[in-house]
């Protein structure tokens, strides 16, 4: 699995325990850790994503309106 793909799941696995643990009541101080360090944690996630070595093969102008043919430029 690839790093950032890692990064990703790490932080939406945090985020659903975050909002668990809201819904259930428990550990206010926990809560609160997990609050203040959300736009760190989002930071590090859009971090990774966006300097991921991923390889695209297709220009913008191709793959605009992919569900629409009738839209395709060109």
């Amino acid at each position: 699995m690839k790093n950032y793909l890692q990064v990703v799941g790490i932080v939406t696995g945090i985020l659903i325990v975050f909002v668990t643990l809201i819904q259930l009541e428990v550990a206010l101080p926990l809560i609160w850790l997990l609050f203040i360090s959300g736009p760190g944690m989002i930071i590090w996630m859009v971090w990774a994503v966006l300097a991921a070595p991923v390889e695209i093969k297709e220009t913008f102008e191709e793959q605009w309106y992919q569900d629409r043919p009738d839209l395709l430029k060109g």
